[in-house]
């Protein structure tokens, strides 16, 4: 198994007292209980078994700036080699993989001898992808002297539709295969066509910690506050909020409004992630709204809840967001979520709950910020009563919902 937040809460949760539980981690320079602390310190997760850990030393092999062209085929090539090193260390009866390395599947089956699983948590490729190259629209997947070129994004079409076969058959090896969202399922029912040991189980979001908060309407500071949590990746579009959060500041209503403060919260995995919040620090600079931005890097999950606990809005930017943890815990904390409209948002997170509101969906600068503005003036008890259906929605997201679809999906494999 791998070390995803899933992946954790996959070794908290087997209940199988003679069985040996291992996890392949890329983490080389650190102990197995730093490993642990870091697993508690930001997911919250404390495990029930002992692990063991096995330590891979070619983890360069999946990274995305190794592949600057091909990446998609790069980092399958390369989890695959990945794998064998994994597999060359320790073989085991069971192998469920949580980290998208849909590759190694074929190579622990076939060469291990494994059963198999995998918990899908975003499709390597997705036919949306497809859809854009065909369009030859612009993205942070597709650059911009390819879609202005007819041929090139041909040849490209035909490249995705080649390893879109390709990662199918090497999905198709699992013998059991869960997926975070009804967005995902979609895909990969399409792209696998796995439907008979395929099902929907939703990720643990520890829901209770971000409950037990109180809930009222926030008062501590004269002004509001917003939020934004997420890893600094490309495809979380920070820009857009930076963008719509100048946009409302800008708007002629904003006068009207207590003073305004965006925190943009997430991790930075490597120099790269360091690179784009730089760039978001030179965005905001650039707009004149620097001193009205924050940047939180890597922050405890007990900083986290601090503000969460005094957010008015949660910002979420991501088009076709798999699923959106982030999400969630923002709704949990009584944080009024605004996110894309699109993927597991749309689909399984911001619906109304029992005929009321429970967040909102945008997709522009504009709209975002439009949406904003209207939250922000809304009436202290009507945001409350958002508050209280989004919490009350987000039950079915809990950690021991997780544990009963969990469980009862991978009892295949352990029979």
């Amino acid at each position: 198994m791998a070390a995803t937040e899933e992946g954790w809460c996959l070794c908290k949760l087997l209940r199988y007292p003679e069985a040996v539980y291992v996890v392949y981690t890329g983490d080389v320079n650190v102990s197995g209980d730093q490993i642990l602390e870091g697993a508690f310190r930001r997911f919250n997760v404390r495990l029930i078994h002992p692990v063991k850990f096995v330590f891979l030393r070619k983890r360069y092999l999946v990274e995305d700036s190794l592949y600057p062209h091909f990446t998609l085929l790069g980092q399958s090539l390369g989890s695959m080699f990945l794998g064998w090193e994994a597999l060359m260390q320790c073989v085991p009866d069971v192998y469920i993989d949580s980290m998208g390395y849909a590759f190694t599947l074929p190579l622990f089956k076939y060469v291990g001898g494994c059963r198999v699983g995998s918990y899908v948590h975003y499709p390597t490729i997705s036919t949306d992808m497809f859809s854009v190259v065909k369009n030859q629209n612009a993205g942070f997947n597709n650059a911009g002297f390819i879609t202005r070129n007819p041929f090139l994004s041909k040849v490209k079409l035909i490249y995705y539709y080649w390893f879109g076969f390709m990662y199918g058959l090497a999905g198709s090896c699992s013998d059991v295969v869960m997926v975070n969202s009804s967005w995902t399922l979609a895909h990969i029912l399409s792209l696998w066509k796995a439907g008979n040991c395929t099902s929907i189980v939703y990720p643990p979001c520890d829901v209770q910690t971000f409950l037990d908060l109180p809930l009222h309407e926030k008062k501590k500071t004269p002004g509001h506050l917003l939020v934004s949590i997420g890893q600094f990746r490309p495809e979380k579009n920070h820009p857009l909020q930076i963008r719509a959060f100048a946009k409302l500041l800008n708007k002629k209503g904003a006068e009207s409004l207590p003073s305004l403060k965006l925190v943009l919260i997430g991790g930075c995995r490597n120099k790269d992630d360091e690179l784009r919040v730089n760039q978001l620090r030179k965005l905001s600079e650039d707009l004149g709204v620097q001193d009205h931005v924050e940047f939180k890097i890597n922050i405890p999950f007990e900083e986290l809840k601090k503000y969460l606990s005094e957010a008015t809005i949660g910002l979420h930017t991501m088009w076709n967001e798999h699923f959106g943890i982030g999400i969630v815990e923002c709704m949990a904390a009584g944080t009024i979520i605004l996110a894309h409209k699109s993927g597991g948002p749309k689909l399984d997170i911001v619906v109304p709950y029992e005929g009321d509101v429970t967040g909102f969906l945008a997709e522009s600068e504009e709209g975002y910020a439009d949406m904003m503005a209207q939250i922000l003036s809304m009436s202290a008890e009507k945001r409350l009563q958002i508050r209280k259906s989004a919490r009350a929605s987000v039950l079915r997201f809990s950690d021991q919902e997780f544990e009963v679809t969990f469980l009862l999906s991978v009892e295949k494999l352990f029979k």
